[in-house]
């Protein structure tokens, strides 16, 4: 009896893909995380069903018979590609997301038009079947009519080798180079050498079976074989732990004194495998029994709630080799007795010749009393704030009169504009009507201080909000553009737009910036018309802080006031009260910045403040 090749090798391949399934599926539900692993399975049990369908097509005796094998042949082919595409994204972490999606919902579109449309989706109708001799026997192939539809699946094909191509790209970039290369390169030539051999087969017209099987069968073996290289990494990873375990036990009787010395609880976490080894005083602090079992995600369910999303952030960022893979963060753990304590974390993650991590190692240590303390030194802090704001009600009183001053000017001289241009016969009420809306603000404003100064008698925080640099200048612009132009002073303001938002009280820091820039238009007193300029300027300084800089072109500080000008009740003006910069100088401190004075090279004074740049959950 004849052997038959065809039933010999589909069979092969389909049996190599089926017991490729078989194991990376159970190595994937012996480690739920492995994604990649299941998905190969898939597109290995994807493969078997092809290849079945191919010797099924082949063998068919009538044209529904064959009709039938290739409507099935493309339920297997989705699962074959959509599994592809996920496996590439998982494995490769790369890839755009948005194509993958696209190239799903394409290729679950076209299952159903394979039972819909007319015969199927590559043949609109089945003219006859013929037998050719392949491979030393007789097989099936078919003659019909082509469905346009078919152009549809091929371009979904074509997607794919598109999002391949991509992902590959930006793995080789972030350096995984081998992966791109073998994994990427291997998908996109044999998915190439697929659609190549059944177009010359659809469209060519060339009498041969559609065998696209053989082709799968190269993709499966070579992502199999990255799999397995990972499986064998990580086998070595293994040995290599049981190593450094073995030198751990050999020191840890040098170690251990110095541990319990620091009040230390060790612990060291397997990335690979996802367990946690820890201390017997870490074991105590987290409240686990010595012999119970550890996982990470199971550990982060006792980190209170508020405070997982830092620990995780913390730790992926140490993941991903930033700063040298350390880590460190102070978090609230919730025990099972309900009770909190404040733990302590330091860290560092261990990488291997690779640049993937394996191993994570850290130290932590309950800090619940120093907690209390803090606590007890800030509300002790509030007392002596507010006792030290109480006993300065005098100065108070006396910076209210000075800050409402300013308001009350700024009523005065738009008042003084509208009776001008009411004077003319025909006045120009636009003018007045900006005058009048100028004068309500400046009156709201006054009501403003008023309600801030009193605010600094009580037992309160600020109102700190996360605030715009760029309003908040020219709000102060505003209030100042009259002012400035009967002065004829000009205002210059340089804001970048991408400057952060930093946090603090409007009023306070309104009333702030307004007051160093009407001192610096003050100082222009004398000063020639052609050189009368007070400039705002902000930048951002460090990671942490915006800088504000007020300067002007008049005739600076002298050395011997600039070390006093802070201090209360000191002034240079004849009618001044010395309140002014030394309630400013208090603002900027009680929002954790700095305010000091210097002289500028070319002439005139600067004055620069700090804030700090808001959190990005705050509310504006």
């Amino acid at each position: 009896m004849a052997i038959s090749w065809v039933t010999v090798i589909w069979s092969m391949v389909a049996s190599a893909c089926l017991t490729l399934a078989v194991i990376y599926f159970v190595v994937w539900w012996t480690n739920r995380s492995a994604w990649a692993h299941l998905l190969f399975s898939v597109t290995a049990a994807a493969t078997t069903g092809v290849t079945f369908c191919e010797l099924w097509m082949m063998r068919a005796q009538t044209p529904a018979e064959l009709v039938a094998a290739l409507r099935w042949v493309q339920l297997w082919l989705f699962f074959l590609f959509v599994s592809l595409v996920w496996f590439v994204r998982i494995y490769l972490r790369a890839g755009s997301p948005w194509l993958a999606w696209t190239i799903t919902g394409l290729r679950t579109f076209y299952v159903p038009l394979t039972f819909l449309a007319g015969m199927n989706v590559d043949y609109s109708a089945v003219s006859s079947l013929r037998h050719i001799q392949f491979l030393g026997e007789p097989v099936t192939v078919v003659a019909g009519a082509l469905n346009p539809l078919t152009l549809l699946g091929q371009f979904g094909v074509l997607l794919i080798v598109v999002f391949v191509v991509d992902a590959s790209i930006t793995a080789w970039r972030r350096g995984d180079r081998q992966k791109a290369l073998t994994v990427g390169g291997a998908i996109v030539f044999f998915i190439l050498a697929g659609l190549g051999t059944s177009s010359l087969v659809l469209w060519g017209n060339v009498q041969v079976p559609i065998v696209v099987s053989q082709c799968y069968l190269g993709l499966v073996a070579v992502m199999g074989y990255e799999l397995s290289r990972d499986v064998i990494r990580a086998s070595q990873l293994v040995e290599e732990l049981k190593i450094t375990e073995s030198g751990l036990r050999e020191s840890e009787a040098r170690i251990k004194l110095a541990v319990e010395a620091g009040d230390l609880g060790i612990w060291i976490r397997d990335v690979v495998r996802n367990d946690i080894w820890a201390s017997e005083a870490w074991r105590t602090v987290f409240g686990y029994a010595p012999s119970e079992p550890l996982a990470f995600d199971e550990v982060m369910q006792r980190v209170h709630p508020d405070d997982r999303d830092m620990v995780r952030h913390a730790q992926a960022t140490a993941l991903a080799g930033a700063n040298g893979g350390r880590y460190q963060s102070e978090f609230r753990l919730v025990l099972p007795d309900g009770g909190t304590r404040w733990i302590a974390l330091q860290g560092r993650v261990e990488m291997d010749g690779t640049g993937r991590p394996i191993v994570m190692r850290g130290a932590s240590r309950d800090i619940t009393a120093r907690k209390h303390i803090e606590q007890e030194t800030q509300q002790l802090r509030q007392e002596i704030a507010h006792a030290g704001r109480v006993s300065m009600m005098g100065q108070l009183a006396s910076g209210l009169a000075h800050e409402i001053n300013q308001p009350l000017a700024a009523i005065l001289r738009n008042a003084e504009a509208a009776e001008l241009f009411l004077q003319d016969a025909s006045p120009d009420l636009d003018e007045v009507r900006a005058i009048l809306s100028d004068i309500r603000a400046d009156d709201e404003r006054a009501g403003h201080v008023i309600d801030r100064m009193r605010g600094l008698l009580k037992r309160q925080t600020l109102d700190a909000r996360a605030l715009d640099i760029r309003s908040l200048v020219n709000d102060v612009a505003a209030l100042v553009r009259v002012d400035a132009a009967v002065r004829h002073v000009k205002l210059d303001a340089d804001v970048p737009d991408d400057l952060p938002h930093v946090r603090g009280d409007r009023v306070h820091l309104q009333q702030v910036l307004l007051n160093l820039v009407l001192n610096g238009m003050d100082a222009l007193n004398g000063a020639s018309l052609e050189n009368r300029r007070v400039s705002v300027s902000a930048r951002l300084d460090g990671g942490q802080m915006v800088e504000l800089a007020v300067g002007d072109t008049g005739s600076g500080i002298a050395a011997d006031t600039l070390p006093r000008i802070f201090d209360p009740f000191f002034t240079t003006k004849p009618e001044g009260m010395g309140m002014g910069l030394a309630i400013s100088h208090t603002i900027i401190e009680a929002h954790g910045g700095m305010l000091w004075a210097a002289n500028q090279h070319g002439g005139g004074a600067v004055f620069r403040f700090t804030l700090p740049i808001a959190d990005r959950t705050s509310s504006t």
